[in-house]
């Protein structure tokens, strides 16, 4: 269980006499958080699914089975009643507008706009009955004689622009955990474990937002390559529709959870 996943890791490391420096520097994992797994201090870690890449990789290192491990890891600790991983959103109240008085006011309804209608359709019957000297109001134009009143041709609608998309594809130059959501929230990379030299897309959308577990990573925008820093940090980015790059803080991270 997750309990026993540090003590495996660490005896392991022991036997083999590897300092966690040099686990660092192969795995790009960094020291504090080989440590905190180590300890299961698994508050330290930035996340449910950094951490079970994270152990995957650590164990890979030393020849253990990754997979089982991080699965003894779900299960203890993702499940119900261990932490959970990301905030979730707080839904927001619409109300009435407050008055002067502090009173709510009531906005109108279906029986006011109606009564509005019958109103103003009085006032046009009303200019449009002729006077009483069998002359006609002079403000309603007549058809001409012999003829029908021509209509005004209704100008056409002015054409939409078509929006604007981008495309993004990733290499990865070594193993990485990747989550790749498009402008409408749909998950296109759910949270998968790139090995080094696996590639996904070219992926096209108005915006996207993607989640890295490291820096072991490639990103092609329109074409053209996007500077991700070499960190075995997370590091996650906002991509808009003209391409523009703007680095997320952990909170606004997709998780693909």
């Amino acid at each position: 269980m997750a309990n026993e996943v540090g003590a495996v890791l660490r005896e392991a490391r022991n036997r083999r006499k590897i300092d966690l420096s040099e686990v660092e520097a192969t795995t790009r994992i960094r020291v504090r958080y080989l440590r905190a797994i180590e300890n299961e201090e698994w508050d330290v870690l930035p996340g449910d699914v950094y951490t079970r890449g994270f152990i995957r990789t650590y164990a890979s290192y030393l020849g253990l089975d990754g997979e089982r491990l991080a699965d003894d890891y779900r299960r203890s600790v993702e499940a119900p009643g261990g932490r959970t991983s990301g905030p979730n959103p707080t839904p927001v109240a619409v109300s009435a507008p407050v008055g002067p008085s502090g009173l709510r006011q009531r906005l109108p309804g279906a029986g006011w706009l109606a009564g509005a209608a019958v109103i103003l359709l009085a006032v046009v019957v009303i200019v449009a009955i002729p006077g009483g000297d069998g002359g006609s109001d002079p403000a309603v134009q007549q058809p001409a004689s012999g003829g029908a009143a021509k209509a005004n041709p209704s100008p056409s609608p002015p054409k939409q622009a078509a929006a604007k998309s981008v495309s993004v594809s990733l290499a990865a130059s070594a193993e990485v955990w990747v989550c790749v959501l498009n402008g409408n929230g749909r998950e296109l990379v759910d949270g998968q474990i790139l090995a080094a030299g696996a590639e996904e897309g070219p992926f096209r959308s108005g915006s996207f937002i993607v989640s890295f577990g490291n820096g072991e990573v490639s990103m092609l925008i329109d074409g053209k390559e996007a500077e991700i820093p070499a960190t075995s940090s997370p590091i996650g980015y906002s991509i808009d529709a003209s391409g523009t790059l703007t680095q997320l803080d952990e909170a606004e991270r997709p998780t693909c959870a």
